[in-house]
């Protein structure tokens, strides 16, 4: 097999593992909140529990999961990935979808902007014009003052914000923590803060709600293997643009199955979102750096699926 067919794989299944992240999504919409977000969140860490043996790599041992070559920056992950889970899944149950991806789709700005704060880095006029062009096309989507904003527009807000940060402490990191160690902090911190947080308004799911739980954490951990595998195949920077045929997916079940619409300012804000993401793309892959892969993921955990670690063939140099 040839490399341009070999890279060719990887970018399809790279496509097809953004549309299986877009259907767990949708499982958490198709629940219409009648599961309190915690408990969503807590079965989903549970359930993402079965990407472990595809993460864990041959000389990785189950404890690597607690291990980490930086404890305060891994209780941060911890955190972050708890917190980033929980707001995604309020995002998906209060906003429409395409409104949801919109807001989570900020951050590739919002990596920049943590990036020039905490770890200093030089952002030249191109990235912040990029950063700009994002928030104009929230402005767009939102119209503050002309129409109410909710608590889900705050909790994506902070589900990007949190995504961003982790993305930003993995690249302080580095190539030598295991992804093992990266991906159970941010489930580890789902698993305990929404297992503690929920037990106050725990209720039993019906059959259907059973369902979607399961689509939402099993497609979830499948999409991050797909996007693992994706990684072997093709370079980082091939497989993360796919990740905005997620809008497509979303404004396709908003109208389908939750009587979303798409208005004109609405659709001139996901274009010059979705430009402000690909021209972050464009300067990270000039740069190369990890990138932030499928953002608008529920789980949180997908960037972990094309992040280099100590000894890939592809890992950057700094």
């Amino acid at each position: 097999m040839t490399a341009a067919s070999t890279t060719l794989r990887g970018v399809l299944v790279a496509f097809a593992a953004y549309a299986v992240f877009a259907f767990s999504d949708a499982s958490i919409k198709a629940l219409h909140g009648t599961v309190p977000s915690l408990q969503v969140a807590f079965t989903g860490a549970i359930l993402s529990l079965a990407a472990l043996p595809f993460i864990k790599g041959p000389g990785d041992s189950w404890l690597d999961i607690f291990r980490t070559t930086n404890r305060p920056l891994w209780l941060v992950r911890f955190v972050a990935g708890a917190t980033g889970a929980i707001a995604s899944i309020i995002t998906f149950t209060k906003l429409p979808m395409a409104e949801a991806f919109c807001l989570l789709f900020l951050l590739p700005s919002f990596v920049t902007i943590l990036s020039v704060i905490l770890l200093k880095e030089d952002v030249r006029w191109q990235r912040w014009a990029a950063v700009i062009v994002g928030f104009l096309g929230v402005l767009v989507v939102l119209r503050p003052g002309f129409r109410e904003l909710s608590v889900g527009h705050l909790a994506a807000t902070i589900g990007a914000i949190s995504a961003a940060i982790a993305i930003v402490i993995l690249r302080k990191l580095g190539p030598a923590e295991k992804r093992l160690s990266l991906y159970g902090a941010s489930l580890l911190g789902t698993l305990i803060v929404s297992g503690l947080l929920m037990l106050s308004q725990v209720v039993v799911p019906s059959p259907q709600q059973w369902l979607f739980l399961a689509s939402y954490g099993l497609l979830g951990a499948a999409g991050n293997v797909m996007l693992m595998t994706a990684a072997r195949l093709a370079p980082a920077t091939l497989i993360a643009t796919p990740q905005y045929s997620q809008m497509i997916w979303a404004i396709a079940f908003g109208y389908l199955f939750f009587n979303d619409s798409v208005d004109l300012p609405m659709a001139l804000g996901i274009v010059l979102i979705i430009c402000s993401g690909l021209l972050t793309l464009i300067r990270e892959r000039k740069r190369q750096v990890p990138l932030p892969a499928a953002v608008a993921s529920g789980d949180a955990q997908s960037q972990i699926a094309t992040t280099p670690v100590e000894g890939d063939i592809e890992a950057p140099t700094r």
